[in-house]
Formats: C-alpha cells, structure tokens, sequence
C-alpha cells in the first residue's frame, strides 16, 4: 500500500475532533533507520508500560533485538508491530485473536485472506462497540441536560 493509500485509509479512522492526526500516527510508527530505541523511550512513546512491552515480547507478538549487553532494542519494524498491537488491544481484541494475527502475518502473504477475514470480523465487533458506546453517551448528554434545566414544576 502506497502512503497516500494508507494516509486516505488512517484519515477515514479518525474522528477529526478527536485530536489525532495522520502525522501523529507515522511518528509513532517510525519508518526511519536512526536507531533502535530502547524500553523506556518504546514505553514512553507509545504509552505502554515495560511491563506490557515485555509481556508482549514473551508471549510472542513481537520479536526485539537485543544488544550486546543483553538490552531490548526496539527497531522501526517492532515499534511499528506494537502501534498496531496496542491500537487492536485498546479496540478490544483479544490476546488469542492477535496471537492468531500476527501468526498469520508472520507465515507470509498466502494468509492474506485469513488475515482478511480475522480484520473485518474485528470491525464489525468494533462497529457495534462504537454504537453502544453513541447510545451511553447520548444517554449521559441527556441526562446532563436535564439535571442542567433543574427540576420541573
């Protein structure tokens, strides 16, 4: 996929009032090649803990690299991995289900339709997540606005 591709595709996702941007999102997906970072900055750039960092290297979703004193180094291609495993776990989408992904994603291109498949059923479930979440709000605006008005006569 081209970036302007991917740009159109990120720009559909976001909700513009939400403060989030295309370019916010390439800086944290990091396509350069000026170094690897290490836990702490990983950590702190994508707002996940070491803890989660480490949990996720353990249970195989993402691979690092280590140096030569034995320290994670955290390369473009694994911090781009994790934008995309901590975006799929904020939407909801299970351990089991992103082990399944990203052993897909990791077994080559022929598991494209696989993939396919796993993605849109997570859009579908992230589709009736963000209408049940419209209707707590609706009824959350609603109720503040009547305690706003105050009782009625």
């Amino acid at each position: 996929m081209d970036s302007d591709a991917l740009a159109h595709a990120l720009r559909l996702a976001l909700d513009p009032g939400s403060g989030l941007d295309v370019e916010a999102l390439a800086d944290l997906a990091r396509d350069d090649e000026a170094g690897d970072w290490d836990i702490a900055t990983t950590a702190e750039h994508l707002q996940l803990s070491p803890h989660t960092l480490r949990y996720y290297e353990r249970v195989g979703l993402v691979h690092v690299e280590r140096n030569e004193a034995g320290h994670r180094r955290y390369g473009p291609a694994a911090v781009r991995r994790l934008v995309f495993i901590a975006r799929m776990r904020t939407s909801g989408m299970s351990i089991a289900d992103l082990t399944r992904y990203i052993e897909l994603a990791d077994s080559g291109a022929e598991t494209v339709p696989e993939r396919v498949d796993l993605l849109r059923n997570h859009r579908e479930a992230l589709r009736r997540k963000i209408t049940d979440l419209q209707l707590a709000l609706a009824a959350t605006e609603y109720k503040l606005a009547t305690y706003r008005e105050g009782p009625r006569p």
